[in-house]
């Protein structure tokens, strides 16, 4: 059964990891699809693997403007919006006395203006299609203490999903929070951090870091209409470090 028949969905930080592997999934599943990152040469080429369902656009997630050019290319092709998973993010590991202010306010930018402006301006097409679901992807790091920058961040992600869901309830909008653990992604398994992030997999309660797919189960399930009494909510999918 296809669990996404006649959704219309924008997924950024699309091109590769776990951006890649929801597009992957919800195009499987019926929907149809705008990739949308900064790195045009891997978010053409999966577009392109993925077919007619499927729509590539170059989108810095920090501007304003890059964001309306989505939803219209959305609503163009495809017609409104009634899924969106806010995916972009960036990490960054250094003590406070070490980030600088262009450092910490690049962070802030992507991590969580960007989903202010994702809900800003895909609420309005949402509105036309007589609902949805936005899955914001946070990280345990919005639920425990970690770096500074990144966790501030997930944190404020966790924030404003209550704060949308409460708002957007009455327009039959759903507003979900994801919170992924370590999911071997490339950003995490690079030659660099392979080592340290397999000595820290002895310490998950599982003994395994997550494969992407894992987390991409939970994004389909609140994408879809089996999860339509979700909403202000946090989705945990950490092996059970946040249970220690």
């Amino acid at each position: 059964m296809a669990r996404l028949k006649g959704k219309i969905a924008i997924i950024t930080g699309a091109a590769q990891g776990m951006g890649a592997s929801h597009a992957r999934r919800f195009v499987a599943e019926g929907a149809k699809v705008i990739l949308t990152d900064l790195n045009e040469e891997k978010g053409t080429a999966l577009a392109s693997e993925l077919g007619g369902n499927a729509l590539f656009v170059k989108h810095n997630v920090t501007n304003a403007e890059e964001w309306a050019d989505v939803v219209a290319k959305a609503e163009e092709k495809f017609g409104p919006v009634n899924v969106l998973v806010n995916n972009a993010g960036i990490t960054m590991a250094k003590s406070i006395l070490e980030t600088t202010e262009q450092e910490y306010r690049r962070i802030v930018d992507i991590n969580q203006v960007s989903v202010f402006l994702g809900l800003k301006t895909v609420i309005p097409s949402m509105q036309k299609a007589g609902g949805g679901s936005i899955i914001n992807i946070s990280s345990i790091n919005g639920l425990v203490g970690g770096a500074v920058g990144y966790t501030d961040t997930k944190f404020a992600v966790r924030g404003m999903t209550k704060a949308a869901a409460m708002e957007c309830s009455h327009y039959g909008i759903r507003v979900n929070s994801v919170h992924p653990g370590v999911i071997a992604t490339p950003m995490v398994v690079q030659e660099d951090t392979k080592a340290a992030v397999e000595e820290f997999a002895k310490h998950i309660p599982l003994k395994r870091v997550a494969q992407p797919e894992e987390v991409t189960n939970i994004v389909l399930y609140l994408a879809s209409d089996e999860s339509s009494y979700s909403t202000g909510s946090e989705f945990i999918v950490d092996g059970g470090l946040t249970a220690m």
